[in-house]
């Protein structure tokens, strides 16, 4: 596309440069520039993205958008504009032509519940209706292509590309996981959603957003841009409405309210539940009739997963009928109340929860499979995160856990000695944990405990394969090396 076509109608103030560059792709990462880029020099809460334009020239990038017109930038064009961020959305929309108008397109947000829902919605919207792309936490899913996430909503320039390329691979429709930092920092701006799902809200990420009707502001804006009309048919917000949250979530929402629940009256609610280690079962409620529902999702908090991505698929145009027969089927999401299989076949358990509204729902869950013996928990907090979740998460994991083990999760910068020192600030007892700052020791230790019907939990990274310090990035799978351990027991026993 050539530049003056990509900038028609976008009020950039000034052009220094040819117009009739030809523009490949926009791009924000410096790192990630392709010949023939646009490069979008940013200010971030950090870093100043002007400060990388030589390296995305070098790299070659043909035109850059930036506020301050720099003379000693020979040979590429450059777009001027005091605020950048107010119109990369737009440039970027314009370039990859809008392609959400041409998808099915869910954006999932809440604290907890998004990974699981999103994945569970994609695989309904997969059977019933197509291809369907995925955007969140765990992966990138682009046709048959699946990328590692590098977070869970990227930045503005990738989520429009991303989602033209499922156009181009055929994709019918589009799942996106949308943090409240994304909708804050406008990272899903001209994205048109069809379906915007709310799971629930419970106290995270304050370190940014400084307080809870800050944090559920932010995260309500999702809903109250569903335009109530589009060629498509009308928009549909579907609600948790056992979150006390919910009420402020579709306040100014515009589009129909779809509501799904266990305790409170709901469109869509679920009753008469049978949990077990294998199943979940329960009579989901639409519209005055009930039907039957089986799932190999385990725990209470993933029948409000189920019954959100089943109000997705409702408000599509399907069927309980339809939808009903396609949740027995689906596999458990990755480093989601994962059971890690072991040569000690011994219960473990590894998952993503990392907030102590996430752990005391593992735990309860965990606490009702639990037929006799102990639970063990290994957990720590993220570095650079929210620390007034740390003495929280403590005193979840001490109510529902016989040990705690409390050791490093993803420092980062911080000092992991001195995250720990936080967290144990939340036990009511010493006797209650043990501290042991490395991570494979942590665990291997826990294993070590373990009775014959003891259930031992690691929480906090679930599906992720590394551990994040201050000046390094190393392997770390907490499933790997769970299994590891177990192997090299169960070997030096024979031995």
């Amino acid at each position: 596309m050539k530049l003056k076509t990509l900038i028609k109608n976008i009020p950039i103030r000034q052009v220094k440069g040819s117009k009739d560059v030809e523009i490949t792709g926009i791009c924000i990462n410096s790192k990630l520039i392709a010949p023939g880029n646009l490069f979008i020099a940013k200010k971030g809460r950090t870093n100043d993205g002007a400060q990388y334009i030589p390296e995305a020239i070098s790299a070659g990038a043909v035109a850059v958008l930036t506020d301050l017109f720099d003379p000693s930038l020979k040979g590429i064009t450059q777009l001027v504009h005091p605020d950048v961020a107010a119109i990369e959305a737009l440039l970027a929309a314009n370039f990859y032509q809008f392609a959400s108008d041409q998808l099915f397109t869910v954006g999932i947000t809440g604290t907890n519940g998004k990974t699981t829902t999103s994945f569970l919605t994609k695989y309904l919207l997969d059977h019933l209706h197509g291809p369907c792309g995925l955007i969140g936490t765990i992966e990138y899913i682009i046709g048959h292509q699946r990328y590692q996430a590098t977070r869970t909503t990227p930045d503005i320039a990738a989520n429009h590309k991303m989602l033209r390329e499922m156009v181009l691979q055929g994709c019918q429709s589009a799942v996106m996981e949308v943090t409240s930092h994304a909708l804050d920092q406008g990272r899903t701006l001209y994205i048109e959603y069809d379906v915007a799902v709310f799971t629930n809200l419970s106290v995270d990420h304050l370190d940014y957003h400084h307080s809870m009707e800050e944090y559920c502001h932010t995260k309500s804006k999702l809903f109250s841009s569903l335009k109530p009309e589009r060629k498509k048919g009308p928009k549909v917000a579907v609600i948790n409405a056992d979150s006390p949250w919910h009420p402020k979530m579709i306040e100014n929402c515009p589009a129909q309210i779809l509501t799904y629940g266990i305790d409170n009256p709901a469109d869509l609610r679920a009753s008469q539940i049978v949990m077990s280690g294998q199943e979940t079962q329960f009579l989901i409620s639409y519209k005055g009739k009930n039907h039957l529902c089986k799932s190999p999702l385990v725990g209470r908090y993933n029948i409000y997963n189920i019954l959100a991505a089943t109000g997705v698929a409702l408000a599509r145009g399907n069927t309980l009928e339809q939808v009903i027969p396609l949740i027995a089927t689906f596999a458990p999401v990755p480093g989601r109340l994962e059971q890690v299989p072991n040569a000690l076949r011994k219960k473990i358990y590894v998952d993503f929860a990392h907030s102590d509204d996430a752990l005391t729902n593992v735990l309860e869950c965990l606490q009702e499979l639990k037929k006799e013996g102990k639970i063990l928990t290994v957990f720590g907090c993220g570095g650079d995160r929210d620390r007034t979740k740390r003495p929280r998460m403590a005193k979840a994991c001490e109510a529902l856990s016989d040990l705690c083990i409390v050791t490093s999760d993803n420092p980062r910068s911080e000092d992991p000695q001195a995250i720990i020192q936080e967290i144990i600030k939340g036990f009511s007892h010493p006797d209650n944990y043990i501290v042991e700052v490395d991570r494979y020791k942590a665990i291997s230790r826990a294993i070590e405990m373990m009775g014959p019907s003891d259930i031992l939990l690691i929480a906090g990274k679930g599906h992720e394969p590394y551990q994040v310090f201050a000046h390094k990035i190393i392997e770390f799978d907490d499933r790997k090396v769970a299994a590891q351990i177990c192997q090299h027991l169960a070997s030096r026993k024979i031995s």
